[in-house]
């Protein structure tokens, strides 16, 4: 073989690998928020999972990509070791899509999908279209980059040394199998590649299925080097996917014989052949272990015992990981992560609540170093989203992730509100004043008020349900109106000097912190109004 032949077949692959992840960036453009609520169904029974798995995946246009996402969310606790299991299976049949695509002889009408592609680019206004566009180019060059694999690998017909090395020692096809794909880091790149070997006669169909074999066990280093530095249940997630491949592989080759037979049965064409055996090992393998996925994790937490140590304080969904595999997944876990936000600030009201009404003098420190807290995560979000929008996102992507930023200032000035509070009550105990029994009575009430308009807002953030943000934006009404009632209640009984001076006008800086906290509540809701407008 010439360098020259040897640079084209690089190229193909390279041409193949660029055109699948070109499908699997516009594929999540033009899914917009309905991959991020796709993505957030992950969290489902085995059998679910192994659904969105799939579809994910196919999306996606990579195992790898969703395997990463699921050791992320275990490693964050958004996922457990069973649900994983079953997305992962899903992964494995998903990313079995590309092979079939390649599988078919369409090359002449790829070149007529690529200028097609490429003109919408070109012409097209709206960035929707022009992702479109890219797709269509993207899904050319899958066939583009096979056919010029294809020329240069017919070198090896007069090589029957090299064919018969790989035909006589089916460790050697199985460790090239592995190896190339723990090179390219596309399991879809491996099989495309196999394809064109297989297509030129090079290699037999049982040869094929070996390098196949390896190929499955390779695709699992994206998990494994994910999982480092993860902790112990993100390690689980990821063993389960090795251990998975590597069990099917022994059964298939257990059976290889019988195997290769049921393939050859299943298309006329070795190309065909190559592909149904790489989706067919997957949904073996998937059927094998569905029944049994919650033993199969008892059994990988006897492996990798569970780590007891307490997490430490700082985001949970925040993975890095997330913006270069998925967009969408890395939005949601914005997302999530202002609502676990939102919900620690409504905790601050309540403690200071039972600060001012129960005098539980001790809360004062906790709030203040949850709102420590609270300022360093909205620092951690905002950050975190700053390099999520620095890339690729569709019009409605992008508007979700500035709604959720936008949410974490609200958030955050909920727990400054609540620092505001706690200062109040230490002016109270530094002066020896105290409200009123009356005051006391009244100020639990508004507490009480704004706390069912928070519940009402992160319900509404958390389930995305419009009808929950209107009960809590009709609330805000009633807070304002509460607020003023208490507030010209209050200056009565000062005017008939039933309360102290000094202790009233910190009651009435309270009632006005609340209904700050009413208007920010209503902001969060308002969010969720929003986001419904992007899906009409």
């Amino acid at each position: 073989m010439s360098i020259s032949d040897l640079l084209q077949v690089l190229a193909g692959v390279g041409v193949l690998i660029y055109g699948i992840i070109i499908m699997g960036d516009s594929l999540q453009i033009i899914a917009g928020d309905r991959m991020r609520k796709l993505i957030g169904s992950l969290t489902a029974t085995p059998l679910k999972g192994l659904m969105v798995g799939t579809a994910v995946t196919s999306i996606l246009q990579s195992s790898g990509a969703t395997t990463i996402m699921v050791v992320s969310f275990v490693d964050i606790g958004f996922m457990n070791l069973t649900q994983a299991i079953g997305v992962i299976l899903g992964a494995n049949i998903g990313t079995t899509i590309t092979g079939q695509l390649i599988a078919f002889d369409i090359t002449n009408v790829a070149h007529i999908c690529a200028l097609l592609g490429a003109g919408i680019c070109i012409l097209a206004h709206e960035k929707r279209t022009k992702r479109i566009g890219a797709c269509i180019v993207g899904f050319s060059l899958l066939f583009i980059g096979m056919e010029m694999m294809k020329g240069p690998l017919s070198f090896f017909k007069e090589r029957p040394d090299i064919i018969a090395a790989f035909s006589n020692h089916p460790a050697i096809a199985f460790i090239a199998g592995l190896v190339l794909t723990l090179i390219v880091q596309s399991s879809s790149a491996t099989v495309g590649l196999t394809m064109a070997v297989a297509a030129q006669g090079i290699i037999p169909l049982q040869t094929a299925i070996i390098i196949i074999l390896g190929d499955n066990i390779g695709s699992t280093i994206a998990a494994v080097l994910a999982s480092l530095g993860a902790n112990r249940a993100a390690k689980q997630a990821a063993a389960s996917h090795v251990m998975i491949k590597v069990l099917g592989t022994v059964v298939i080759l257990l059976i290889l014989p019988f195997y290769t037979k049921l393939i050859g049965m299943t298309a006329t064409t070795i190309s065909r052949q190559v592909a149904n055996a790489h989706t067919i090992f997957n949904i073996i393998t998937a059927l094998l272990f569905l029944p049994f996925v919650s033993q199969y994790a008892a059994f990988i937490k006897k492996i990798i015992p569970d780590n007891e140590t307490v997490r430490p304080v700082g985001p949970i969904y925040l993975n890095p990981a997330l913006i270069s595999v998925s967009s969408a997944a890395a939005i949601d876990a914005v997302r999530k992560e202002m609502i676990r936000l939102s919900a620690t600030a409504r905790r601050m009201i309540e403690d200071c609540r039972r600060l001012l009404v129960e005098n539980d003098a001790k809360l004062a420190d906790e709030i203040m170093r949850t709102e420590a807290e609270v300022n360093d995560i909205t620092h951690d979000i905002v950050q975190y989203a700053a390099h999520v929008g620095q890339s690729r996102l569709s019009t409605g992507m992008s508007t979700l992730l500035n709604l959720s930023t936008n949410a974490v200032s609200d958030a955050e000035r909920i727990g400054d509100h609540a620092e505001n509070i706690v200062e109040m009550y230490q002016y109270l105990h530094d002066h020896h004043l105290s409200l009123s029994p009356k005051a006391l009575e009244e100020g639990n009430e508004m507490f009480l008020l704004v706390l069912k308009t928070l519940d009402k807002s992160i319900q509404a953030l958390d389930e995305e349900n419009p009808e929950a943000a209107e009960e809590a934006i009709e609330l805000e009404q009633k807070i304002d109106d509460t607020e003023k009632a208490l507030r010209a209640q209050h200056i009565e009984r000062l005017n008939n000097g039933l309360c102290i001076p000094g202790a009233g006008v910190v009651f009435i800086d309270i009632l006005s912190n609340l209904e700050r906290v009413g208007d920010h509540a209503t902001n969060l809701a308002q969010m969720v109004l929003e986001v419904k407008k992007l899906h009409k």
